[in-house]
């Protein structure tokens, strides 16, 4: 494992916070990695969920099938835990998950991660804290879906999306996860083409970057920010 990966990498997991260095390099040699191509479902909703993973590299959609197309609940980069609802409450997953781009993936199976769970203190608190962000981060989806218009609901979105994995750059702050407009628009309950009207405008308004791999750089986050008021 320690081949595979960079140490420091995996320390900056926030599953791993505050783990002491025994007990880190104790989880770090149960851990397995596997890369997964573009468009592969790596869970699949209503199937037992018997493993957990952690994005090492990439990104992964969460969805649920609609009644005409799928509804994108979330979109995980690195860092983040996928899986965790169905090894915790012993039910079949409740969405699927399906790669972006090229994606490498660490992963745990349920029986060995409930051995380790209690005996890494850190661990249990972590995974408090990830699934409390994540209500938060859907009661505040569920909010802007309620009060605000297409426009709002974007500028939300791409926001939550830079205070989630912003990396700051010389002209703003980099979203280093692969976002389409259609997984935006489904996120944002909008069509792909009001979506494209929506960040063309902003980029001419240059309150936004897109490059070639569909990463956006927010260029004016207090431009954005007026949509939400």
């Amino acid at each position: 494992m320690r081949k595979l990966v960079e140490i420091e990498k995996l320390r900056q997991i926030p599953l791993f916070a505050g783990l002491p260095e025994k007990t880190f390099s104790e989880m770090v040699s149960m851990l397995q990695c596997k890369e997964f191509p573009p468009e592969t479902n790596v869970i699949t909703a209503e199937q037992p969920g018997e493993i957990i993973y952690i994005i090492l590299q990439g990104s992964v959609r969460v969805a649920v099938e609609g009644s005409d197309r799928d509804v994108i609940l979330a979109i995980h980069g690195p860092g983040e835990v996928i899986g965790e609802m169905s090894i915790l409450d012993g039910l079949s997953r409740s969405a699927s998950v399906i790669t972006q781009e090229k994606s490498t993936l660490l992963w745990i199976g349920q029986t060995a991660f409930w051995e380790q769970l209690w005996k890494m203190e850190p661990v249990p608190l972590n995974m408090a804290r990830i699934l409390a962000q994540r209500i938060r981060l859907c009661t505040e989806q569920i909010q802007a879906l309620a009060a605000l218009d297409v426009n709002g609901r974007v500028a939300r979105q791409l926001l939550a999306f830079a205070k989630e994995h912003g990396q700051t750059v010389k002209n703003g702050t980099l979203i280093p996860v692969r976002i389409t407009q259609t997984a935006l628009a489904d996120m944002v309950g909008a069509s792909r083409v009001r979506v494209n009207q929506i960040l063309v405008y902003w980029r001419q308004c240059k309150y936004i970057a897109v490059d070639a791999n569909h990463h956006i750089t927010i260029l004016n986050k207090n431009a954005l920010a007026r949509y939400l008021q």
